[in-house]
């Protein structure tokens, strides 16, 4: 595809839309997107696979996903288009393989919010029942829902402004944990002990990789950033820098205070904590459940984006690629979204939409990679001059080599799962044609 028919079709594909969000605030999406509820249970699966060298395993991790931020910043400064990895992928490969890439980009997006809000609804019906547990969970994630989705039909400023308002209340609690913990760790739980099977690393790390996923989410907003080709690339590494170093201080913490006892915690975090003392356990409690309705909000404000592109770019309905002449965003983009995610989370559970969700970033991720690397042999800039990754081949292939790795480590059923959502994504663009 031509740099000048790409120019032209990003152009269409953002009219309407205002560029208004900047670096700080979308760097704070993308934690907000990313730091999402499985940061407070991740410490205890980490511990039970390879005990106390989880934190090496999430620098290991961090160097894998590093490899992929940086294909993603320089890609997403070249082009800085609505629907993120999806218009990469379109950009330097075609329309084909980018429909595929955006087809699995927003059934990771939807199947995360159901997950989410199924996961949100349940805390805070174990933390503070009221009448029919199965009526009050309906209510909540109608309710979370509802007002996600108000927040964000008002303006894109007006839902990142909440994200980022929502990310600094989601961290107080992990903060504490870290400043609070790190007094009354016992330094011999630290000490890694044994010999770890290279099996067992290696399923920490993917595990890992889980919890960092979600940057995508975010990038599927690009088309409403300011000043992209320079915000994008500062705003997604500042926020995966971190959120790498708080996972690891998080990780150290949880296994100083409980050492052996942390891999067969259900509520790692919060029973770490109550080592200090209990009256702190309810404040990582209400944190885990706050911080997945945050996740939300992030999650509507970016994920719509790849429902608008399509129908931009006549995959789907035209309605979908209308904006609000009042708010300038997708309106009805947005409300499909939210009514899908909604009714994921009404019939699904936490566990099995967050997995399915989490093995289909890999493609996404896989596409972003070479993307990067294409775009930069072929020079297509639609803005202004591009982030340029030093050793940018070796990103890539350090990325597409992970997540390879990712898949291969998936049961065989999910597995089959996610080839059977390419493949009827493959299908699906040559009916559409």
């Amino acid at each position: 595809m031509a740099t000048t028919a790409i120019k032209e079709e990003a152009v269409h594909r953002d009219a309407g839309l205002a560029r208004e969000i900047g670096v700080w605030s979308f760097a704070a999406t993308i934690i907000n997107v990313v730091v999402g509820g499985g940061i407070f249970a991740a410490p205890a699966a980490l511990a039970g696979s390879v005990g106390a060298w989880a934190p090496f395993a999430l620098l290991a991790c961090g160097i894998a996903m590093g490899a992929i931020v940086l294909c993603c910043a320089e890609a997403g400064s070249r082009v800085p288009s609505s629907g993120g990895t999806y218009a990469y992928v379109e950009a330097a490969f075609g329309r084909g393989p980018g429909f595929v890439c955006g087809m699995m980009l927003w059934l990771s997006c939807v199947l995360a919010a159901g997950g989410i809000a199924a996961a949100f609804a349940d805390a805070i019906v174990a933390l503070y029942p009221v009448g029919p547990a199965g009526v009050q969970r309906v209510v909540l994630i109608v309710a979370v829902m509802m007002l996600v989705t108000g927040i964000n039909l008002r303006g894109a400023r007006e839902g990142a402004r909440f994200a980022g308002v929502m990310t600094v209340v989601k961290l107080v609690p992990l903060l504490v944990f870290v400043g609070v913990g790190a007094f009354w760790i016992d330094p011999q739980n630290l000490k890694p002990t044994g010999e770890v099977d290279p099996g067992s690393f290696g399923a920490a790390i993917i595990l890992s990789i889980f919890t960092f996923s979600g940057m995508e989410t975010m990038l599927s907003a690009s088309g409403e950033v300011s000043r992209p080709e320079k915000t994008v690339p500062r705003a997604l590494m500042l926020a995966m820098a971190g959120v790498l170093l708080l996972y690891i201080a998080i990780q150290t913490v949880a296994q100083g205070l409980l050492g052996p006892q942390l891999a067969t915690a259900k509520e790692p975090l919060a029973q770490a904590l109550g080592v200090v003392h209990p009256a702190l356990i309810p404040l990582i409690a209400v944190g885990a459940a706050i911080s997945r309705g945050a996740w939300l909000g992030s999650d509507v404000l970016g994920a719509p984006r790849i429902l608008f592109a399509f129908a931009r770019d006549g995959f789907l309905p035209v309605a979908l690629g209308q904006v609000n002449d009042r708010t300038q965003v997708p309106t009805a983009a947005i409300l499909t979204h939210a009514t899908i995610g909604t009714a994921l989370a009404l019939a699904g559970e936490f566990t099995w939409l967050v997995l399915l969700s989490a093995l289909a970033t890999a493609p996404i991720y896989i596409g972003a990679c070479l993307a990067a690397v294409k775009l930069r042999r072929e020079d297509v800039q639609l803005i202004g001059p591009a982030f340029r990754v030093p050793g940018l081949g070796i990103a890539s292939a350090v990325g597409v080599l992970s997540m390879i790795a990712l898949i291969a480590l998936g049961q065989p059923n999910e597995i089959i799962g996610l080839f059977a959502a390419i493949g009827l994504s493959t299908l699906l663009y040559f009916l559409r044609r």
